[in-house]
């Protein structure tokens, strides 16, 4: 187990390290459509190369960051129906997950990505929009993007074998990100409505007068 936590922490590393570096083209993106807007107002012109180099700015963050935002479990979950089961009963269901559902996920993408890709850079793929980009670029994207994730989820299914082995400590526990945000929302929500329920039960008996002031 040891040889495969250091490949997992490998892999973070990696996908850390290039998210936060392609984290950055949101700035340059923004930059950029500024730029674009203010030539348009003032000089009533512009260039469908501007626009899409917006976009394969965007595409870059999108697909480059999703290991990263993986890695950082930032991922939508439904937290507030997990967050009734028991940690190890989580563990099993993110193990579940990634088997059955991300990882054949990822099995489809790259084996139906890895043609669109080579076609587009064999044939020097370009926009046809006039004054466009080059667009086989982008496309590797793509594929890299989903290489990158299924790296990442190989990753993720070592870390927690090993937290359910007792070999790793589940630093994700112990909360951090909007994840953890939305489980501590998930337990607020739960303990209100035990306490309405409570409420309840106490009006309904007689005699007694609803503990308001515990609230």
């Amino acid at each position: 187990m040891t040889g495969l936590l250091g490949l997992s922490r490998a892999i973070d590393a990696l996908n850390e390290w290039i998210g936060r570096i392609t984290a950055w083209a949101i700035v340059v993106a923004v930059v950029v459509s500024a730029v674009n807007a203010i030539i348009r107002k003032v000089f009533g012109t512009s260039s469908n190369a501007w626009l899409e180099l917006q976009w394969y700015l965007f595409g870059a963050v999108f697909m480059l960051c999703a290991a990263w935002t993986l890695k950082a479990n930032e991922h939508i979950r439904i937290d507030i129906i997990s967050s009734r089961f028991s940690k190890r009963a989580r563990d099993r269901m993110d193990v579940i997950g990634h088997l059955l559902f991300l990882a054949p996920f990822l099995a489809v993408m790259l084996y139906t990505s890895w043609p669109f890709v080579v076609n587009s850079v064999r044939s020097g793929e370009v926009s046809t929009n006039a004054g466009g980009l080059i667009i086989w670029p982008s496309k590797i994207l793509i594929l890299a993007g989903f290489i990158l994730l299924a790296f990442q989820g190989l990753s993720e299914l070592i870390k927690r074998v090993a937290i359910m082995r007792g070999d790793l400590e589940d630093h994700a526990a112990a909360g951090g990100g909007h994840a953890a945000a939305a489980e501590a929302e998930a337990a607020r929500l739960l303990e209100a409505q035990e306490a309405e329920r409570l409420l309840v039960t106490q009006a309904d008996l007689p005699g007694e007068k609803p503990a308001t002031d515990k609230l």
